[in-house]
């Protein structure tokens, strides 16, 4: 009985130290956060422009869609890969 309670009493106190280590995690966190936003003057950070938006293209002969500037360009058609130039289109 004794041992069955040692255990019991182990894992308690090392579920409360793993949840102790995780909320010092959290709050060193927040804090760094917080530090950060007081550097930029309490200002909000701006958003970034996305990106620009590219135009798709499809493999003449697997039909696979990929980026237009990534063709691989052969007697006016688009293909995915040069092993695929080599191969009828569909």
């Amino acid at each position: 009985m004794s041992r069955l309670l040692f255990w019991v009493v182990l894992v308690i106190v090392i579920g409360f130290a793993v949840r102790a280590k995780l909320r010092a995690a959290i709050r060193k966190g927040q804090e760094r956060q917080q530090e950060e936003w007081r550097q930029q003057g309490g200002q909000q950070r701006r958003a970034e422009p996305p990106a620009a938006i590219e135009n798709m293209t499809s493999c003449a002969h697997c039909g696979l869609h990929f980026p237009a500037s990534e063709a691989v360009r052969a007697d006016g058609l688009d293909y995915c890969s040069p092993g695929h130039v080599r191969l009828p289109p569909r």
